[in-house]
């Protein structure tokens, strides 16, 4: 048994297919941080909120008075 989600990509995947191809055929001159940024902004974004919550819970715990 196997799951899918659909054969998606998601929009983060085709822009940046789209960046890409358009650094490729030299139509964007951008550093190649800024082409690939859909690709890995959407997990950075999931480990800044994780350490927001681990902050969040640190600071409940240090002012927990039992």
């Amino acid at each position: 048994m196997s799951t899918s989600n659909g054969g998606s990509i998601g929009i983060l995947g085709i822009l940046g297919v789209v960046f890409v191809t358009l650094k490729l055929t030299g139509h964007i001159d951008w550093s190649w941080w800024y082409v690939t940024m859909p690709f890995w902004g959407g997990f950075v974004l999931c480990i800044f909120i994780f350490f927001i919550f681990v902050w969040i819970e640190a600071r409940k715990r240090s002012t927990d008075p039992s």
